[in-house]
């Protein structure tokens, strides 16, 4: 059956028009995401996130590093948006997150954004990912009203860190195909402690179940076993559990569902200000990890994903080369991890 996205109809019908002229008025003053900045961003006001009106692309390519039924046989067109609306100590993107006097200099006008979705399209990826779009909304929905009658059929990722606007977010029901936020903390003093952002927990718990509300449970699938809609939330393991993540899974397992997808990351390395961080500066140990597989078990999770113990060592971004920031292909991790003995589309 022919996967039709929602957000054609929305198009078709002006709703999607409607929806854009309802973003724009929050970069006026900016409420885009829960730091409420107030800024106006028509003039150019830098916000919190450092970004003004026109959208930062600081990389975009095809990529086969997501989870293994995002980015199938031929990967996922993800465009990476510079600039971040937190600051993590130890993010591994933070070349192009923390980096906002170069990241500026990578504003791209609507069109050329709208004209990079099809370009990504035309090398057949399974889906177009819009990594850390929080703070680029209207300029990304804005794209889309330019790429539909170009010819984009794919299905759209919201790849985030999850400190997003519920009121926001209700604007983008039906344009977003997959949600995948990753739900970081359990408790406000730890995201503003390895963060710098306040309310990290009521906000992205509010924000997560509102994209729940949206897909649900379960996951949408082609013939291939690729997914085309629904919720994936992704959870990083931090050492000295510092996530808190009994107490995230259990919220998932109670407030949402223990049938919700999981994906279980365990790739944290000390990277950026992490080094110099005391409960930071370590990769995690196999008795933390091990801990968390107990947790997924304890609160009946039964979809998803988990990292091997091992992935902090493959899964190293390099935005230095923004053209390839990524160096393995799908075809390449499927072989290293076949070699450990470990099935590429390992589930619990």
């Amino acid at each position: 059956m022919t996967f039709i996205p929602s957000y054609i109809r929305l198009y078709e019908e002006g709703e999607l028009q409607r929806r854009v002229e309802r973003l724009e008025a929050m970069l006026a003053p900016c409420t885009l995401c829960p730091r409420d900045c107030g800024n106006d961003r028509f003039k150019n006001e830098i916000a919190a996130c450092h970004s003004g009106l026109l959208p930062i692309v600081s990389s975009y390519c095809v990529h086969f590093g997501e989870e293994p039924a995002l980015g199938g046989t031929n990967g996922v067109g993800n465009i990476f948006f510079g600039n971040c609306n937190m600051r993590c100590l130890y993010c591994q993107n933070h070349l192009i997150s923390q980096n906002w006097r170069v990241e500026q200099n990578h504003e791209v006008p609507i069109e050329l954004l709208a004209r990079i979705i099809i370009e990504l399209q035309k090398k057949n990826v399974h889906s177009i990912g819009f990594v850390s779009p929080t703070h680029f909304i209207p300029q990304i929905v804005k794209a889309l009203m330019l790429a539909i009658p170009m010819g984009l059929t794919l299905p759209l990722i919201y790849n985030t860190n999850a400190y997003d606007s519920v009121e926001v977010l209700r604007l983008l029901d039906c344009i977003i195909d997959i949600y995948l936020p990753d739900l970081k903390y359990a408790a406000n003093e730890d995201a503003y402690k390895y963060s710098k952002i306040k309310e990290y927990v009521p906000h992205a718990r509010a924000a997560i179940a509102e994209m729940h509300r949206q897909v649900g449970s379960g996951l949408t699938v082609d013939d291939d076993g690729v997914v085309r809609r629904g919720l994936i939330i992704r959870h990083l393991i931090l050492p000295n559990d510092i996530a808190r993540s009994k107490e995230t899974l259990e919220w998932i397992g109670t407030a949402l569902s223990p049938e919700v997808t999981m994906s279980i990351m365990a790739q944290y390395y000390p990277t950026h200000e992490a080094q110099t961080t005391e409960l930071l500066n370590r990769r995690i140990r196999e008795s933390e990890y091990n801990r968390v597989l107990y947790y997924l078990e304890k609160y009946n999770f039964t979809n998803g994903w988990i990292q091997d113990f091992d992935s902090h060592k493959y899964y190293r971004p390099d935005f230095t080369n923004r053209v390839k920031p990524f160096k393995e292909r799908r075809s390449d991790i499927s072989e290293r991890m076949n070699q450990h003995g470990i099935d590429v589309a390992e589930s619990y």
